[in-house]
């Protein structure tokens, strides 16, 4: 196992955040192989070095991957400053520090993953890899087939430009239509840009898929363990996406 970052190493062990386990090392108060380290930037190995907190050994936490359908109402944060409800609140019971891979925005619901393994949620959101995520989404009046062209095509929005990978039309009505769109790479409220920018009011985003496994059978607000052969199948998606 490559070397890490002390504080790294401790925030995953759940000590602390990232910025509190910085000053246990500064403060001297950590040693690795029973010599202290108070350097900043310094690295060990958690798998081979005898880390310790206050004398305390430090062991690596198992590591945990969940599937959460996340409501309406609940941002992917560790820590906000507004005090709103949190995606990871959702996962009663564990003690582990967990955190969101990506970002669902507030008004939007559907599946997130959650855990405490770094490169695996490096490997799910880095664009190199382009793991697929589809979306159920109701829009705002009729997509014409001159609509989805310009969103495969691509728009110039703030932070440069954004396309889809694919979409479709579902349905439409009168007032409103239902477009199944898939991503594989995924910017700050992306949809409902892309969407606004052809001429569209996105009323309801629901994340339905991420990669190789689906919402069936997992109500709004609950959530369930990933089985390793579920997490060996996002590896591969991941890898074989690789550009």
């Amino acid at each position: 196992m490559p070397k890490e970052r002390l504080q790294k190493i401790l925030a995953h062990a759940g000590r602390g955040s990232r910025r509190a386990c910085e000053e246990f090392v500064s403060q001297g108060r950590v040693t690795v192989n029973n010599e202290v380290v108070a350097e900043f930037g310094a690295k060990a190995d958690p798998a081979r070095d005898d880390i310790r907190l206050d004398g305390e050994r430090v062991r690596p936490e198992r590591k945990k991957y969940f599937l959460l359908n996340k409501p309406k109402g609940y941002v992917c944060t560790n820590s906000d400053d507004q005090g709103r409800p949190r995606a990871i609140d959702l996962l009663r019971h564990i003690s582990q520090r967990t955190y969101t891979v990506g970002r669902l925005d507030m008004a939007s619901e559907g599946l997130i993953i959650i855990t405490n393994d770094g490169e695996f949620a490096n490997l799910l959101t880095h664009p190199r890899y382009g793991v697929p995520k589809t979306y159920l989404v109701e829009v705002e009046g009729r997509v014409t087939a001159a609509d989805s062209r310009k969103l495969r095509r691509g728009l110039h929005l703030s932070y440069g430009k954004a396309s889809v990978d694919s979409v479709r039309v579902l349905g439409v009505g009168k007032e409103r239509s239902l477009l199944e769109i898939t991503l594989k790479e995924g910017k700050n409220r992306q949809i409902r840009r892309m969407l606004a920018g052809v001429g569209h009011e996105a009323r309801r985003v629901r994340r339905v898929c991420i990669g190789p496994v689906s919402d069936e059978g997992l109500s709004l607000g609950k959530y369930r363990a990933l089985s390793k052969t579920e997490v060996e199948a996002f590896k591969r998606a991941a890898m074989s996406g690789r550009r």
